[in-house]
């Protein structure tokens, strides 16, 4: 049995990971921290969880086996300097962190305590794109020239976050940006994954609704990969339909997410043929446990976190170059 404690309750996803603790037959949910003693006491007392405002007793407790962080994004910092040194894996929701030097200091951390730390991603796991991804590194595309990724919804004009609890996804000190860094580092972290390592990247962001006016919610990046492939994302809470997916083109073919047949490669004046899919990995709640049981393989588990902290360099370059309209630089983790 899988003990889990949550530290922060803040995030919109959070009620799906407690559903899914409670309802795994190998997982358990014992204790919840939040500094907003209101939030964290409701989900405990719905989940049937012991509530604590002190973060060192929780961490510090000999029946949990694992954490998961919920919180603010500019708040996974401390709950990882607190949290990391106890050695126990840990899942948090997206991003890693919102800054590289953030970032950096985490990674550090992790190295001295050998602790495993995964984020909330969950695009490249899944069978179907596990498929694109063996499908790309096979090299049947070709030579890869193109690619795109939009990963956009409509929670701006929608009112997601009017609420007290989930106010701070528009509040640029909880959430380090808005629509893109919401859902541009989804994207951005599927293409690091796919792709590899980025050199530069020129993006524009900026807030075209007006509703969550303090925070973008819409945005473009043009990535260039070491591979020499550009990539653009697009990331947005004002997408009112279209298609969201994945592109990539090589000189041979190019894969994409048919509306009717899933992931699909053709080539000039030849019918799409599917991608096979692969093998799905374990993910968020799943992947946590899996983690705590030891089953995960050690290089996915290091491959993932270079991904996932790449994916702040990228991600802190996007907004850099939206602010002086020029191309930046994106160091390697």
């Amino acid at each position: 049995m899988a003990n889990i404690a949550f530290l922060s309750t803040a995030h919109t996803h959070t009620k799906g990971f407690l559903k899914a603790v409670v309802e795994k037959e190998n997982c358990q949910l014992v204790a919840i921290w939040d500094d907003m003693a209101s939030r964290g006491q409701g989900f405990a007392n719905e989940y049937g969880a012991d509530y604590s405002s002190d973060l060192d007793a929780v961490i510090a407790r000999s029946d949990v086996d694992g954490f998961i962080i919920c919180s603010e994004n500019t708040r996974h910092l401390p709950l990882f300097k607190a949290a990391i040194p106890s050695g126990k894996p840990i899942f948090c929701e997206k991003p890693f962190t919102t800054t590289t030097a953030e970032a950096t200091e985490a990674l550090s951390l992790i190295r001295e305590h050998n602790t495993i730390v995964h984020m909330g991603y969950f695009q490249p796991f899944s069978a179907q794109m596990q498929g694109v991804i063996a499908h790309v590194a096979s090299g049947t595309l070709g030579s890869l020239t193109h690619a795109r990724y939009r990963n956009a919804h409509h929670a701006a004009y929608g009112h997601w976050f009017d609420s007290p609890e989930l106010a701070w996804f528009a509040d640029p000190e909880l959430a380090g940006g808005g629509a893109f860094m919401d859902m541009g580092t989804h994207a951005v972290h599927l293409l690091r994954t796919v792709l590899g390592p980025v050199e530069r990247v020129f993006a524009t962001i900026s807030n075209k609704s007006g509703i969550y006016a303090d925070v973008d919610d819409n945005g473009v990046a043009l990535f260039q990969f070491q591979n020499s492939c550009l990539a653009t994302v697009e990331a947005s809470w004002i997408q009112t339909g279209g298609l969201n997916g994945l592109e990539v083109v090589g000189n041979n073919a190019t894969l994409f997410n048919h509306p009717q047949q899933g992931y699909v490669t053709a080539a000039p004046r030849e019918d799409p043929q599917p991608v096979s899919e692969g093998e799905a990995k374990p993910t968020r709640v799943d992947r946590l446990v899996a983690a705590i049981q030891g089953e995960l393989p050690a290089e996915d588990l290091e491959a993932d976190l270079l991904c996932a902290a790449d994916a702040v360099a990228m991600m802190e370059a996007c907004y850099e170059s939206s602010k002086t309209g020029s191309w930046i630089d994106v160091p390697t983790l």
